[in-house]
């Protein structure tokens, strides 16, 4: 009996160390991350984008439904583990496709811009996937391009290559009853727990004119907003 008692405690012992490795492998395999960002973004829709009110976006001149969108980024403040964030800027071009109601997206393209570090990218990219929780039937990583991104209350402006392959430009609501920006509160972005509002600003243009997938709008959905997210979120 002794014995019987005393392999059933090795066996659970045995367990304990277990799980504590197992959840050290695991805090050693992703560690604690915080992530604030601006984003200048741009889609195909009209103002304002209805994909966050229904599961499919607003047709097409041709009566195609799809979201083409341009979400050009530049982190405030974030830290991943010991690798600091603070300036990076990155572009996410594509498509959410026709029908997003499964979480099941079309394509996206994901460039760097040239001066982020292997670290910082690592880290963005596995941040991306708690920003943006969905299946991609394609998403690729682009070569590097120089990022241009500068913002004020009245305008935004972003481009890749100088354009050459991504630009968006946005401005001031014309149907704002001040010069102060026109807000939306108090709606989810995504997979973000936080944020401090939809800055409406139809786009003068958004664009992505690299690859095979090119398209360019005109006076569609635009807006900026900053987000905040951390590792203690997602858990």
């Amino acid at each position: 009996m002794r014995a019987r008692v005393l392999l059933i405690v090795l066996g659970l012992l045995l367990i304990a160390v277990g799980s504590v490795a197992a959840q050290g492998a695991k805090s050693s395999a992703t560690p604690d991350w915080s992530f604030n960002a601006t984003i200048i973004e741009a889609c195909s829709c009209p103002m304002f984008c209805q994909c966050y009110f229904n599961a499919e976006p607003a047709p097409s001149h041709e009566g195609q439904h799809f979201c083409r969108f341009n979400n050009a980024f530049q982190v405030n403040k974030g830290m991943y583990g010991t690798v600091k964030l603070d300036g990076a800027k990155f572009w996410v071009a594509g498509d959410l496709g026709g029908d997003f109601s499964k979480g099941q997206m079309d394509w996206a393209v994901l460039t760097f811009d040239s001066a982020v570090t292997k670290e910082q990218r690592d880290a963005i990219a596995t941040i991306l996937g708690r920003v943006y929780p969905v299946k991609w039937n394609s998403f690729t990583i682009a070569k590097d391009a120089v990022m241009e991104w500068k913002a004020t209350k009245d305008r935004a402006e972003a481009r890749l290559d100088g354009g050459k392959t991504a630009e968006v430009v946005l401005r001031h609501n014309p149907s704002a009853m001040t010069g102060e920006p026109t807000v939306i509160k108090n709606l989810k972005y995504w997979g973000v727990p936080r944020n401090d509002g939809f800055v409406l600003m139809p786009n003068e243009v958004e664009a992505y004119r690299a690859g095979d997938k090119r398209y360019e709008f005109k006076g569609t959905n635009g807006f900026m907003i900053t987000l905040d997210i951390t590792s203690k979120d997602t858990m």
